[in-house]
């Protein structure tokens, strides 16, 4: 086996594709000579100009920096197989019977990280999360294409977003990325942070602290000790990559705002659906074509552009990457109607839980605690993920 390139030790901060500095004049100019008593001297000679400087545009430098050399076997991932740990089926029927409205979203709506299954390279996964992190979805791609451009020189400088599904994208090593320093990330349009994020998990994946056998066979817990302790890896990001990558079927990501914030709503509205109503956010569901025949699962994936490899963010409509046929059209909101009200437990009462929704917020901005959630979802284990998931879907329409 190749030996694996150690990462340099130089942890620079200076930033590659900075503009030129341009000087001010200085503070003291020269006096011009006064006109004699004869009359004015000749016109002046003008002060000599200083040389305009070229600015250069900010981003990728004209030539991409050179790699360290490193030599090793073409790149063979172990993935994640495209399988459950569970019964869908069961986790369906499951749900369904606590509560009558998940029927209907079921019908309506697939639950895409359990139905939609394809293999997943937990590593490309992790450092495509980190990328993207407090940045847009689009900022996101973009940064990504130069990152994996650094190390595939085959790559367009650039490239848009309807012509991004054509181009055959291939993730580099953990090894290869760890043989690189901080600066030749940042010329990627990566932090300083970002840089030094993204070199900590290849370093991990390349010496085997992380291999896609230990993700895949730890607990909850174990999972959460060993991600968290890579730097810029929280326990939103663990959360998110135990749902869609793991397919684990009973996550409950407290700390997800947008989780509270639809588990708020759906018990609301479970106790007062006529001025609460619930329903599926339109622009969750499929669109509707009267002129061409039902596209399969793979195309209507594609044409999102989503990508299970990638960890979401909850509560962003997903975008689509190309125009919808001018025949096609957003279906209406489908209502949910309640059968039974959701238990509250004790010490929370129905008031506190609407004072909430109109802003009255707990400690830390929360709409609902820990302990609150756990006791609310407590009917859904062990399927909490796939309600979780549809929570990200529901938008409510309190009068």
């Amino acid at each position: 086996m190749a030996s694996r390139a150690t990462r340099s030790a130089t942890r620079l901060r200076s930033t590659i594709a900075e503009s030129p500095v341009v000087t001010s004049e200085p503070a003291t100019l020269p006096r011009r000579k006064r006109a004699t008593a004869s009359g004015r001297s000749g016109s002046p000679t003008p002060s000599k100009r200083p040389t305009p400087v070229s600015r250069k545009p900010s981003g990728l430098p004209p030539v991409l920096p050179e790699l360290p050399l490193y030599i090793e076997p073409p790149y063979d991932p172990v993935l994640i197989p495209a399988k459950l740990t569970f019964s869908f089926e069961e986790a369906k029927t499951h749900l369904i019977k606590v509560d009558g409205r998940f029927e209907s979203i079921f019908r309506e709506l697939k639950c895409r990280p359990f139905e939609q299954l394809e293999p997943v390279d937990p590593f490309q996964t992790l450092v495509t999360s980190i990328l993207g992190q407090q940045i847009s979805w689009l900022a996101a791609k973009s940064i990504r294409h130069r990152f994996l451009r650094l190390f595939d020189r085959s790559l367009p400088e650039k490239v848009s977003l309807t012509h991004e599904q054509g181009i055959k994208y291939t993730f580099p090593s953990p090894g290869r990325i760890a043989s690189v320093n901080e600066n030749i990330l940042r010329t990627a349009g990566l932090s300083g942070r970002k840089a030094e994020y993204v070199l900590d998990i290849a370093n991990r994946f390349a010496d085997g602290r992380l291999t896609t056998q230990k993700l895949a066979n730890a607990t909850d817990d174990e999972l959460v000790e060993m991600l968290t302790a890579v730097r810029g890896i929280g326990k939103w990001t663990v959360d998110m990559f135990a749902i869609f990558s793991l397919r684990r079927p009973d996550i409950l990501p407290v700390g997800d705002l947008g989780t509270q914030k639809g588990l708020l709503n759906w018990v609301i509205s479970s106790h007062e659906p006529d001025k609460y109503p619930l329903s599926i956010n339109p622009r969750k569901l499929p669109k509707t074509n009267n002129d061409e025949p039902e596209k399969p699962e793979e195309a209507k994936a594609a044409e999102t552009g989503e990508d299970t490899s990638v960890l979401p963010a909850p509560g962003e409509a997903s975008t689509s990457t190309a125009k919808a046929p001018s025949s096609s059209k957003q279906p209406d909101s489908v209502p949910l109607v309640p059968t039974s009200p959701v238990q509250l437990p004790q010490g929370l009462t129905l008031e506190m839980l609407k004072a909430r929704a109109n802003g009255k917020k707990v400690k830390g901005g929360c709409y609902l605690l820990p302990s609150e959630m756990e006791a609310l979802t407590a009917s859904w284990k062990p399927y909490r993920s796939l309600g979780v998931f549809y929570l990200w879907a529901l938008v409510d329409g309190a009068k």
